[in-house]
């Protein structure tokens, strides 16, 4: 209660502050979802309070957001509209979110590459112009982003101009708004009240009638039919969440330099989501925008985010009236400017500098997300981010596999090496040993093993860890060793590695283990000095 209470005028301030920046846009994505804008201002209230209340980011506002609209406004059309469905996506994505959470999920979802980010980002910022595209010109397109597409040569060939005017003229007010006037009304909420002003004037579609007072309950749907395909939503939008709202839960800590919970947030915003879809809200995240908003107006605390979701709450029981006469190019224009900041610029004007393959993986995630599906993007990105990691430590595996020392490092080791005239080799690995090298390692001994050699050193000092693929590589370069003849010494393996190496047998019979480089060595000299040879 100290902590919640302890910055109680910036939190009221920035609470405020983001409560009113983000009507206009909880009214806006509502629309693009299909489900109406009181969806969107019922999923603001019960994510932004709730997340703030239990999450673990004390300054973070959460609420509906581009890309979790984007999926909804999918389900939307792939479900005909089946509104009770669509909030049991809502309320499932939330408790997966829950669980998520309990099982500490949280900091894996880190680990998702940057290039795969970027580029599904910047995918939703272009799925959500597109599909404003078609309003803006004072037409209303179904389909999805392919529908929208199809349909923007018709609504090029007969344009509105009454309704483009308006809209871009929104999208205009919105983006050149004065920051100074910006300090008492943030530029979306300027150009929603001016571009509606404007519109009363005008024959332009408006929201119309909008339900005002508490909401209904929603309880869950199972439909056979159709489960997997609310399922499959559920885990998009949990997934989508998840990763949208730790993201500005980095942002966040940046900016008050604190350190947020990962789990904690996830269990905050599950709760929120499940609660959203109880009572007929869109599925949100944490907003990156509203979250700098109520940090730079003074919020530090959770209860700013509660602020937030009370001041839509107010709003929703007393002024839906004057909402009604909201046109719908209006905000479209915002939607439109939503778009535009969700796309990642500061990577595309540095992506022609950096390296060729983040790039390529990035546009490939974009169309992905545009064309396919935002799981599908990812899901590929990640694969095949993955595996190009893969690679680049095998390749640093197997170098170090290819280098033969001159020196070994060390005066009397170097000396004992020496005694053994050539006749014995020594192969350091180094780093961590798994099967993105396992295919190439035996290999690259064998063709590194001179033919006047009678012994092999395999050095495992530097090695931290071996997967069983690697294990079973090592296995074959022993193998192939005592069939040439060749006396096998192992040394320096830890624990871990000798257990793996123990598990798979890569210790023969007739192959010799050693803690240190420097016993194996004085072994071997040991026995070419009694045989002239090294010998069993």
């Amino acid at each position: 209660m100290k902590s919640l209470l302890s910055n109680v005028r910036g939190d009221l301030t920035g609470g405020l502050t983001a409560g009113i920046v983000a009507l206009p846009l909880a009214l806006a994505l509502g629309v693009a979802s299909g489900l109406g804008p009181m969806a969107g201002l019922y999923g603001a209230i019960a994510v932004g309070f709730f997340a703030a209340l239990l999450g673990g980011t004390p300054s973070q506002i959460s609420g509906p957001t581009g890309p979790m609209v984007v999926v909804i406004a999918g389900l939307f059309a792939s479900l005909s509209g089946d509104v009770g469905m669509i909030f049991t996506a809502v309320m499932l994505a939330g408790l997966l979110q829950i669980v998520m959470g309990l099982t500490g999920v949280g900091q894996y979802i880190r680990l998702v590459p940057y290039p795969v980010i970027s580029g599904f980002m910047t995918g939703i910022g272009a799925i959500i112009i597109i599909l404003q595209l078609g309003r803006l010109m004072g037409h209303e397109t179904s389909g999805g982003t392919m529908g929208a597409l199809q349909y923007l040569p018709t609504a090029l060939s007969d344009i509105d101009f009454v309704t483009l005017g308006l809209g871009l003229g929104t999208l205009l007010i919105a983006y050149k708004w004065p920051a100074k006037l910006g300090k008492f009304v943030p530029g979306a909420l300027a150009a929603l009240i001016i571009g509606t002003l404007v519109s009363l004037s005008l024959d332009t579609p408006v929201l119309g009638e909008i339900p005002s007072g508490l909401p209904e309950i929603q309880l869950p749907i199972f439909d056979q039919s159709s489960f997997l395909l609310v399922l499959e939503a559920a885990f998009i939008l949990a997934i989508l969440g998840a990763i949208d709202s730790l993201l500005t839960s980095l942002v966040a800590d940046n900016m008050t330099r604190t350190r947020h919970d990962s789990n904690r947030e996830l269990i905050g915003q599950g709760v929120g989501n499940t609660v959203a879809g109880l009572i007929g809200g869109i599925a949100g995240a944490g907003a990156t925008m509203r979250t700098v908003v109520n940090i730079r107006s003074g919020g530090k605390e959770r209860l700013s985010g509660m602020i937030h979701a009370l001041v839509l709450l107010a709003i929703v029981l007393g002024l839906s009236p004057l909402a009604a006469q909201i046109p719908h190019a209006v905000l479209a224009g915002i939607l439109v400017k939503v778009g535009l900041d969700i796309i990642d610029w500061s990577y595309l004007k540095r992506a022609h500098t950096g390296p060729r393959w983040d790039f390529a993986l990035m546009v490939l995630v974009l169309g992905l997300t545009v064309f396919v599906d935002l799981i599908t993007a990812v899901g590929v990105g990640v694969v095949l981010a993955a595996l190009a990691y893969v690679r680049q430590i095998a390749q640093l595996q197997l170098e170090e596999v290819k280098k033969i020392p001159d020196s070994l490092g060390d005066p009397e080791e170097d000396a004992l090496l020496k005694e053994t005239k050539g006749k014995v080799q020594v192969f350091s690995f180094g780093g961590p040993l798994s099967f993105g090298a396992a295919a190439d390692l035996g290999h690259h001994v064998r063709e590194k093993v001179k033919g006047g050699s009678s012994a092999l050193i395999l050095d495992f000092t530097r090695v931290p860890s071996m997967d069983v693929s690697a294990a079973m590589a090592v296995e074959t370069i022993t193998s192939d060793a005592k069939t040439a003849g060749r006396e096998v010494f192992m040394c320096g393996a830890n624990e871990n590695v000798e257990k793996v190496l123990d598990n798979i047998n890569a210790h023969q019979s007739g192959i010799r283990v050693f803690d240190t480089r420097k016993q194996a060595l004085m072994r071997a000299v040991d026995l070419i000095n009694s045989s002239g040879k090294v010998s069993r």
